[in-house]
């Protein structure tokens, strides 16, 4: 395998991974020969070197993941034995449930972004962006996608990486002011993709996003929907995101949901699965899957996706919650992170050095430059008990030093107590 790739041995497939993240030559320090128990006893022990939000750190990070509450009612009917271990609805006589399910998460999501169809979601928000990408260049006929760098970094490096296959051509417009500047010129996209709210929470213009010929691509933070205009007024044609404040804990990093819905043209496209309503030969209400792209495999090719499946478990998760808030719930969600973010934000900016990153309109995340690197902040307040957010020292392309986000869970004193820790650290 590694001669394959051309690599000569497994430390150099593995080098990317920092030094100090790496196992020391001799491996775990485990004594030989130690019984399961023993061993167990051990790893606990390392992993009690954890500091866990919500036990050991008061979470003010974000960027794509956050620290949402998840509701009993979540955990309660989401793990049901039913959910949890159901299969590939691929016999609807003996899946009705959990097809049932899909269809209302389906329904929420198409009235959440106001689209026309939704698929039963996708692995992630970040494979969500690079389906939309394929699915425009697709329709367009166009290799060019215009990618606004207030889309998650993360998110375009796996457009960046699934682009060196697919041979789409990739222009990153960058941000000025917190909002994307895109050119006047060049070759015509067959993809805009823009994020609303972007990377640093500022709110973005989606009509100046808007191209002829290409389709416009949103990829939308699901909470701040509860507040804003759907992407469907602003004439995007796909809408994705990351679906993990709804129902699902940060969890190291996943699994998580890919949110994508589209309007009715594009339905022939839509990348993995799609539920849909029917009646059976008795003439009662039933659900099957339709229009599977699973055909696409035969097109191979011409196919625009090879996605065959979905995050069943977490997409009922986020129907569940979705359900439980309904449309005032989820506005007053909105309402709350959006008041916590301008309480925080007006706090820190009143710490001597502190400077906003940008002046455009936030929502539930905010960037701002700070006297230390924003590595520093973070490294220091852990010492004071907060994760203060996620560091953009390092980046080069926001001109900030720390993104810092506020859900519902953040209370008022939790709050004061962030702002006197953050103006010790950065003294």
């Amino acid at each position: 395998m590694l001669a394959s790739i051309g690599l000569s041995s497994v430390d150099e497939l593995f080098s990317a991974i920092p030094e100090a993240l790496r196992l020391a030559s001799g491996g775990l320090d485990l004594a030989p020969g130690l019984s399961e128990f023993d061993a167990l006893a051990r790893m606990e022990d390392l992993a009690a070197r954890n500091r866990p939000v919500g036990r050991d750190l008061v979470c003010f990070a974000g960027g794509g993941a956050y620290d949402h509450d998840v509701p009993a009612v979540v955990r309660r009917l989401a793990f049901r034995s039913e959910f949890v271990t159901s299969y590939t609805p691929y016999q609807p006589e003996v899946a009705q449930g959990v097809l049932q399910a899909l269809f209302e998460y389906q329904t929420l999501v198409c009235r959440l972004t106001g689209m026309d169809v939704a698929n039963a979601s996708l692995y992630d928000g970040a494979s969500a962006v690079v389906e939309a990408v394929n699915l425009a260049v697709a329709a367009t006929g166009r290799p060019a996608v215009w990618l606004s760098q207030g889309v998650h970094p993360h998110w375009r490096e796996v457009v960046r990486t699934y682009a060196r296959g697919t041979g789409h051509r990739l222009l990153e417009a960058p941000l000025a002011g917190g909002r994307t500047v895109w050119p006047s010129g060049g070759e015509p996209p067959g993809a805009v993709v823009v994020a609303y709210p972007n990377y640093l929470g500022c709110v973005e213009d989606l009509q100046a996003a808007r191209r002829e010929g290409a389709l416009l691509v949103v990829a939308a933070d699901p909470v701040a929907l509860g507040l804003l205009r759907p992407p469907s007024d602003h004439g995007a044609d796909v809408v994705v995101g990351e679906g993990q404040p709804f129902g699902t804990p940060l969890s190291f990093g996943g699994p998580y949901l890919g949110l994508f819905a589209c309007k009715r043209d594009h339905v022939r496209r839509l990348p993995g699965r799609l539920v849909g309503e029917t009646v059976d030969a008795e003439g009662r209400r039933a659900y099957v899957t339709t229009l599977r792209t699973r055909e696409q495999d035969i097109r191979r090719e011409k196919a625009s996706s090879n996605v065959c499946t979905n995050q069943t478990l977490i997409a009922v998760a986020c129907t569940v919650q979705l359900a439980w808030l309904g449309a005032a719930g989820l506005r007053e969600l909105a309402l709350q992170c959006a008041r916590g973010t301008r309480y925080a934000r007006e706090a820190l900016l009143r710490i001597d050095g502190v400077t906003a990153a940008t002046d455009a309109p936030v929502v539930r995340e905010f960037a701002v430059r700070t006297p230390v690197s924003g590595e520093a902040v973070v490294e220091r307040m852990a010492d004071e008990g907060f994760l203060a957010g996620v560091p953009l020292t390092g980046s080069g392309e926001y001109g900030a030093d720390l993104l810092v986000a506020v859900t519902e869970r953040r209370t008022r004193a939790e709050i004061d107590a962030f702002a006197a820790a953050f103006e010790k650290v950065v003294r």
